[in-house]
Formats: C-alpha cells, sequence, structure tokens
C-alpha cells in the first residue's frame, strides 16, 4: 500500500481502515469457523455458532462491515492521490460524497456495536444459565467454543470502537470542508 506520498489524514484515515478491516474480519472469521464436538449419553453434539441466532446475525455484520472498509479504503486511497491536482471543480462532489461516508461509517459503526451487544447477551445466558427457565451452563461442556466466541466477540468490540474513531474522523473530514 503506496501511503508515503498522501497527505497525513489520508494516511490516518488509511490506517483506521486498514485497522476496522482487519478487526472485523477476524471476528467474523473467528465466530464463523469456531465448532466443537462432543458427545454426551452415546450422543455426538455439535456447538456451532448458527444455532445463536444473535451470533449468526454478528458474523454476517461483521462480514459485511469489512468488506464495506474495505470498499471504503479503495475509495481514500484513490481519492487521495488525486486531491493535490484540481480539487476545485470535485468540491461538491466531495462534500456530498463525505457526507455519504459519514452516514455511511456512522451506520456500519452502530450495527457492529448493537449486534456486538446482542451477541454478548446471549453469550452471557450461555456462559451463566438461567435457573427461573432450568438452562443449563453450555461453557461447562463447550469450553474451547466458548473460548472461540470470546475471542471473536473482544475481536467484535475492538472493531466496534475502531468504527466509531473512524466515524468520528469523517465527522472532521466533512465539517473541515468549506
Amino acid at each position: 500500500m503506496a501511503v508515503a506520498g498522501l497527505a497525513p489524514s489520508v494516511r490516518v484515515e488509511c490506517l483506521l481502515r486498514v485497522a476496522c478491516t482487519g478487526m472485523a474480519a477476524a471476528a467474523a472469521l473467528l465466530l464463523g469457523l469456531s465448532s466443537q464436538t462432543k458427545t454426551v449419553l452415546f450422543v455426538q453434539k455439535k456447538a456451532v455458532p448458527k444455532e445463536v441466532e444473535a451470533l449468526w446475525v454478528l458474523i454476517v455484520a461483521t462480514a459485511a462491515a469489512s468488506g464495506y472498509h474495505v470498499v471504503q479504503l479503495a475509495r481514500t486511497l484513490y481519492l487521495g492521490h488525486f486531491a493535490g491536482g484540481d480539487a476545485g471543480r470535485y468540491r461538491r462532489l466531495s462534500r456530498a460524497m463525505a457526507c455519504v461516508s459519514l452516514f455511511l461509517d456512522k451506520g456500519c459503526a452502530y450495527m457492529v456495536f448493537a449486534m456486538t451487544v446482542a451477541a454478548l447477551q446471549a453469550c452471557f445466558v450461555a456462559l451463566n444459565g438461567v435457573q427461573a427457565l432450568q438452562w443449563s451452563k453450555l461453557c461447562n461442556i463447550y469450553t474451547r467454543f466458548c473460548e472461540q466466541i470470546a475471542a471473536g466477540m473482544l475481536c467484535s468490540l475492538l472493531a466496534a470502537g475502531g468504527m466509531t474513531v473512524l466515524s468520528a474522523f469523517s465527522a472532521r473530514q466533512l465539517f473541515r470542508r468549506p
């Protein structure tokens, strides 16, 4: 990635987008590829994230967020190389694009954060159980699966935090324009 010739603000945005892409992709991969099979009373049971609806939605959300940030990174790099030239005629388009970028960045951050919190709630039920409903603790049986899910949730929370910083950076870029 040739970011040496770019403005400092474009470099920072590129680095933030790369970090968000990496964390969201890591979360999607960790959550999507985690599974564990146990034999209970001569019956093999397999724990997969698709059985918990909130985890499945989080996998889709983080994968979509990762793809979105790859596209935005390409846009940032493309516009960063051509911003030094005749930028006067692209000013209106640039302001509209910055507004759309802010809106999409905020939406992406909210989506990943909301899905992460919903999946965390479902994971706490698996971790602690619910005595009133007689739901047992699943993490006592599927420990490796729960550890993989915890790592994926941590990556997802880090990605949501990075996306929040990135949306603040997008807001700064929008309101800095004339």
